[in-house]
């Protein structure tokens, strides 16, 4: 949390924009008379605004916060109708689960909207709303979602300076293989699960296992992954329990500490997410602390039963994506570094033709998807280089990979760079050179190609020449680095998964 990068200071700026747009929209709905829990809805929705929209424009942006009522609304009558019916309440529920995912197929906005419908069912059962409470729980929403647009697109507009980068495409797949379609079916199984559980250690507060569930499906696509969240969520959990016990259980729910203490909850939520999911779980059950003593409920025996629930919905989601439609670790990162070697060769080739004098060939874009691709496959490999993993020689083999990948994305922004120089001039050593890239490539990607690179000629020794032209001559020193490392990845990605770490040579 404390050394991870902040470029442009985007993740601070954002985090004190999201507690100045959730502060208004509290404050908006006090001085509008509305009662505690609508003041509290208020916040939860503004926060889930500004939180869970990530549009690639502004204009997006804007669209899709729009949107939220239009699946808010709806889900938040039919939970309040349904909320003394417990069989067709959780059923109901369910059915929000499943689409609520299933929505993401259609990019960041089918993904805010399918959060945002899942958390207004989720806030009914946090605050037993009922009927006769629409109204104005309708109004606290229409207000959060009217002030966090106010500072988001109004007051403090970061994204139209600094757009927010495009998500890489998710991986392909057809049917159940679809990976929206089949994280729909899982995250419904964990749900019911959490349902079941969650119901038999307490029949007031059984929804926190439910919520759990589905946030650990949140950004995840293979089974290791999902593993790890689950486990980084119950630790953020328990840090978060210990915190309550000495910070918001003294409180006794005072109004001014306590909506300090939430002001640096909404800070810390939004700073950490990105960086670290256990950190933004330890901000998230100290707010939720802090806001069950506004209520006069909070008292050690809930803290402890927020653990429990959070426990039996963090098994309910391992047990959902081990037995419905499991994807391994290992089939996830392969697709993602697949991915991410295309990219490089795209990059690589783009370069070449810009530096041959190609004025529309442009390897930036292709540098910066990379980025992106391999900040997937970081999390894809995330449970193999965990400490806390078993698997020894597949950690091992993990490191090197993040090591490598990362030092071919360090030669593909130089030669990006030096592409960018228009006195570059043409070199055929780098057609050459482009070639011998893309044919590292290809034998790591291809199977077909795989069983010739052990007998591939060496690389020649790079070797300037003062007739040459420098851009040439960096160019060259890039392609040469990049061969290295895309060679070097031969070793690691070949090895058998089984089969002990690798030695130093």
């Amino acid at each position: 949390m404390f050394v991870a990068p902040d470029p442009g200071l985007l993740r601070l700026r954002v985090s004190v924009r999201a507690v100045l747009g959730i502060g208004l929209a509290v404050t908006a709905a006090e001085l509008c008379g509305m009662s505690l829990p609508a003041s509290i809805t208020a916040g939860l929705a503004a926060l889930l605004a500004l939180f869970t929209v990530g549009d690639a424009t502004v204009r997006g942006q804007a669209l899709t916060t729009a949107l939220l009522p239009a699946v808010g609304f709806p889900v938040l009558a039919l939970a309040t109708a349904l909320h003394g019916v417990p069989p067709l309440r959780d059923t109901a529920w369910l059915a929000v689960v499943f689409a609520g995912v299933y929505a993401r197929r259609w990019g960041p906005r089918g993904h805010a909207l399918g959060i945002f419908g899942f958390m207004m069912f989720f806030t009914t059962q946090f605050l037993h709303a009922v009927p006769a409470q629409l109204p104005e729980l309708y109004g606290a929403i229409a207000l959060a979602i009217a002030a966090s647009a106010l500072v988001r697109f109004g007051l403090w507009c970061i994204e139209r300076r600094t757009p927010p980068p495009a998500a890489p495409a998710p991986l392909s797949g057809r049917g159940l293989a679809r990976p929206t379609t089949r994280q729909a079916f899982q995250a419904t199984a964990a749900c019911a699960i959490a349902v079941a559980a969650g119901q038999f250690l307490s029949h007031e507060r059984w929804y926190w296992a439910v919520g759990t569930a589905w946030w650990i499906f949140v950004n995840t696509a293979s089974r290791g992954e999902t593993l790890v969240r689950g486990f980084r969520r119950v630790l953020g959990t328990v840090a978060g329990i210990a915190a309550g016990l000495l910070v918001a259980l003294p409180l006794h729910g005072a109004p001014a500490p306590t909506a300090a203490l939430v002001a640096v909850c909404v800070f810390g939520i939004f700073y950490t997410a990105a960086p670290s999911y256990s950190w933004m779980m330890f901000f998230v059950t100290v707010m939720a602390g802090l806001l069950y003593g506004l209520l006069g409920v909070l008292h050690p025996g809930l803290l402890l039963l927020r653990f429990e629930e959070t426990a039996v919905g963090a098994l309910g989601a391992a047990a959902a994506v081990a037995l419905v439609l499991p994807v391994t670790t290992h089939a996830a990162t392969n697709a993602w570094i697949q991915r991410a070697l295309h990219c490089v060769r795209g990059c690589t080739s783009a370069a070449t033709r810009r530096l041959a004098g190609d004025e529309s060939a442009d390897p930036a874009p292709h540098a910066a998807e990379l980025e992106l691709l391999l900040g997937r496959v970081r999390l894809a490999l995330a449970p193999l280089v965990h400490p806390l993993s078993p698997l020894k020689g597949r950690r091992s083999r993990a490191r090197q990979v993040i090591a490598l990948l990362d030092a071919c994305a360090r030669e593909v922004r130089g030669l990006a760079a030096v592409a960018a120089d228009p006195a570059a001039s043409h070199d055929a050593r780098l057609t050459a050179a482009c070639d011998r890239v893309e044919a590292a490539v290809e034998a790591l990607v291809t199977p077909a190609a795989r069983a010739c690179t052990a007998t591939a000629a060496p690389a020649p020794a790079l070797e300037p020449h003062p007739h040459h032209h420098p851009a040439a001559e960096a160019a060259l020193r890039h392609l040469h680095a990049l061969e290295h490392a895309l060679a070097a990845l031969a070793t690691p990605l070949r090895t058998s998964p089984r089969a002990p770490a690798l030695t130093a040579a």
